[in-house]
């Protein structure tokens, strides 16, 4: 397997959470109100999954690898782009959880910033998502030996190791007693 394939599943189970808070959109406009735990549970899935541990093995390892090579300046360019996406849907879900805050406080006007953020989310990350696995992944495959993508595939299956105990030791540390 090549490091894309992971990289791909894992994008599969990002798009059904895309398709979950399409659902929510409907029941938002439907009922005029938004669920905050659905959100709590979205943002938390955005922050852990689809960033810290997705986007996490593309920056910390993929990309951190095909610097090291003299990649075309096209793909320079792609790589470059998808880490700014990255930060922007980082800057995107702080957002939501500020706008999410202020509607469970009881800031009614704090509702339109979470359907903007949440539609946002809705389109963003297909596009993302379609320009890593059509355009970037295939093309980026060439400068990898297959020793060095074995030597990343190894690497990402500690790196998704070390997640579940960084997600929950924060989550300790999080508590207020």
């Amino acid at each position: 397997m090549q490091p894309r394939g992971p990289l791909m599943i894992e994008h599969r189970l990002i798009e059904r959470l895309i398709e979950r808070i399409k659902a929510e959109l409907r029941n938002i406009e439907q009922s005029g109100k938004a669920d905050p735990l659905f959100i709590e549970v979205a943002v938390d899935f955005i922050r852990t999954y689809a960033d810290r541990t997705h986007h996490g093995k593309e920056e910390q390892i993929l990309f951190r690898e095909l610097g090291k090579k003299e990649l075309s300046e096209k793909d320079r360019s792609v790589m470059d782009e998808l880490v700014r996406e990255h930060v922007m849907g980082r800057e995107l879900t702080a957002e939501l959880v500020e706008a999410n805050r202020r509607y469970k406080n009881g800031v009614e006007k704090a509702l339109s910033t979470i359907v903007v953020k949440l539609k946002t989310l809705v389109d963003f990350y297909p596009k993302h998502i379609e320009k890593e696995d059509k355009r970037f992944f295939p093309e980026v495959a060439e400068y990898l030996s297959k020793q060095e993508q074995d030597q990343m595939l190894k690497e990402f299956g500690e790196f998704d190791r070390q997640m579940i105990h960084e997600k929950y030791q924060r989550l300790v540390d999080d508590l207020k007693v």
